[in-house]
């Protein structure tokens, strides 16, 4: 029997590395930026066109390369970073493992350009499908320049599953305003079908902080250099520096939320944990803050070698880092007046306001009931009358209670309001059960409905039929409201505007990465037009990353979340009866838009079974 075992071709292998390395255009985005970092580039061009499907170029003014190491730079594995194992441990470049240029080699046709200062030409490489097709010296300026085109050309299966444009165009834009964030001492520019999106130059403040902040403010705008608040300790664990987002101005999206660890962009659950702990009390439940934080660690006390994209870590003494991490936060919350803190400097004694320590102390008066036995068999009558004629007309009120309600008799024991499920309710009978649930009989049971899940149903189902039909009804408001995202948040926000406005909202830009909202869809002029846009922009990149929804029934279904009713409402009969109408009216009323159950039913053989387990 032959063998059965044998090496990959390196063109095939690389093409599984490229599954790691290279999801989507802004993987490619990051690698070849952080490549030029590397390289020590001071000014660092991206180039993009059709959200990356047809051209990806960085240009930089980095130190370059010789013929030699441009050749062996496409190898898998090929860096000038590592030597051994060890090297592992003392990392302090934002790439290592040499597989960024391999990887995207052999998805898409390269080209690679670039210059040593001491040389006097430079070389040219192109290489398709992992195999080269040309090198040979030519004329360019001191640094490197990578052309990527036709992403994903040979593998059209993953070119099938990249999303639209503009989703693919955020995600670029994500990656850039994180390598700009933690270089500030590093010009950066973003062209995109020949538009100019950003130019970020040098910051020429004297410390890092301030170099931090004017990029923050290049990146956001303005109106941020009054949100920051300054974050600095410096232990012998960590160091950490940045900005938190004052409390008055957190959102409901966690779009602001930003951790570098030693220059690079990392995600933490257990970090952001020990970040929200400190803000708490400060924010309202629907709110998250919004951070921006650098921390130091040595090298040796951390592994970032656990991920092919470098964005998760793990720390030697993970619990140290996240109490001092929360206590720092909470210290500039205080420092600059945001969180009430304890004045340890304050005179020890007790301080009485009004000037009531001028007063005598009076002690407490105690009154003691001298004629009280609790031995005697005389029962205590209520001293209020009008709590002795409740005690004793209660039949009185009962009956009043009853013929208020005609239909649930004396002799009544269930309420006929429906034949089954499917049926519409007919007249009241209706209760509403610790503001959250709406009760009501069946001829064999009853039915216990959760209004907000039941009322996220209906809206659901009436909104996608809007938006489907450019039927949305629309509310212009008195005075328009004025709301600015993020460039990411922008650029989702310009490719959902057809929708978003058949919805029935009125929004339009209002500059580069501002938008104002004229009107509101109907039945939702009570809520906050900002969190309702906001949330769809938030719930929009979540689903169709995870449930892949379109967008129409991604705006639906968030649209639907927010206007809900929610838990704690009181709803009127007339309420109550219309919404189980209503949800009863829909083709599928048995559950939410994302699967829960709007109601349950409990019939009259399943209460006795369980009342007879209690006897």
């Amino acid at each position: 029997m032959s063998d059965i075992i044998h090496l990959l071709p390196d063109a095939v292998a690389n093409q599984i590395a490229a599954g790691e390395v290279v999801q989507r255009p802004a993987s490619a985005v990051k690698e070849l930026m952080e490549n030029a970092l590397d390289a020590g580039a001071t000014d660092v061009r991206l180039i993009v066109k059709d959200a990356g499907r047809t051209l990806i170029q960085v240009v930089d003014n980095g130190k370059g390369m010789s013929p030699t190491d441009a050749q062996k730079s496409f190898e898998r594995h090929a860096t000038s970073k590592i030597k051994n194992a060890d090297d592992l441990f003392r990392l302090t470049t934002m790439g290592f493992r040499g597989e960024a240029l391999a990887s995207i080699a052999a998805v898409a046709q390269v080209e690679l350009r670039t210059k040593r200062v001491e040389d006097e030409s430079g070389t040219l490489i192109r290489i398709e499908g992992s195999v080269i097709q040309e090198q040979e010296p030519c004329a360019t300026p001191t640094g490197t320049s990578v052309s990527v085109r036709n992403l994903f050309f040979n593998v059209p299966a993953r070119r099938n599953f990249l999303k639209s444009d503009t989703v693919e165009f955020r995600h670029i834009v994500e990656e850039f305003e994180r390598i700009a964030l933690s270089h500030p001492d590093k010009a950066f520019e973003l062209n995109h079908n020949n538009q100019s999106i950003y130019r970020l130059e040098k910051g020429n403040s004297e410390t890092w902080i301030g170099l931090f902040r004017q990029r923050m403010v290049a990146l956001y705008g303005n109106p941020y250099n009054q949100r920051l608040v300054p974050v600095e300790e410096h232990t012998d664990i960590v160091r950490i520096n940045g900005f938190i987002i004052k409390p008055e101005f957190a959102k409901r999206t966690r779009g602001e939320q930003f951790f570098f660890l030693n220059t690079r962009f990392i995600k933490n659950p257990y970090l952001y944990h020990a970040v929200q702990s400190a803000f708490q009390q400060l924010l309202p439940p629907d709110s998250h803050p919004g951070f921006f934080l650098f921390l130091e660690v040595d090298p040796k006390t951390l592994d970032v070698n656990i991920h092919p994209t470098k964005t998760e870590v793990k720390f030697e003494d993970d619990k140290s880092i996240y109490a001092i991490l929360k206590s720092t936060v909470r210290k500039s919350l205080g420092q600059y007046n945001i969180s009430p803190t304890l004045d340890f400097e304050q005179e020890m004694s007790i301080e009485l306001p009004y000037k009531l320590s001028d007063k005598p102390v009076e002690p407490p008066k105690i009154y003691i009931d001298t004629n009280y036995n609790p031995f005697t068999a005389d029962t205590r009558q209520p001293k209020n009358e009008v709590q002795r004629n409740n005690l004793n007309n209660w039949q009185d009120l009962y009956r009043q209670h009853m013929e208020q309600s005609p239909e649930i008799s004396a002799g009544q024991t269930e309420v006929p309001l429906f034949q089954n499920v499917q049926e519409k309710p007919e007249g009241q009978g209706f209760l509403q059960l610790s503001q959250r649930y709406i009760v009501c009989g069946l001829k064999n049971g009853m039915l216990i409905i959760d209004q907000q899940r039941a009322h996220e149903r209906v809206l659901y189902e009436r909104y996608l039929k809007q938006v489907e039909q450019h039927q949305g009804v629309c509310q212009q408001k008195l005075f328009p409201d004025n709301v600015e995202f993020s460039p990411a948040g922008a650029a989702t926000l310009n490719g959902l505007l057809e929708e978003i406005n058949a919805l029935g909202f009125d929004v339009a830009p209002f500059g580069s990465n501002a938008f104002v909202i004229h009107g509101v869809p109907a039945g939702t002029e009570h809520l906050d037009s900002t969190y309702l846009l906001e949330g769809i922009i938030q719930d929009y990149s979540n689903n169709e990353q995870e449930l892949l929804l379109k967008p129409k029934e991604n705006i639906a279904r968030s649209m639907a979340k927010r206007a809900a009713v929610k838990p704690g409402q009181t709803l009127s009969a007339e309420e109550m009866k219309n919404l189980v109408d209503e949800l009863f009216g829909c083709e599928m009323p048995a559950h939410t838009p994302d699967g829960k159950p709007c109601f349950i039913q409990t019939g009259i053989d399943e209460l006795d079974r369980r009342l007879k387990q209690r006897s």
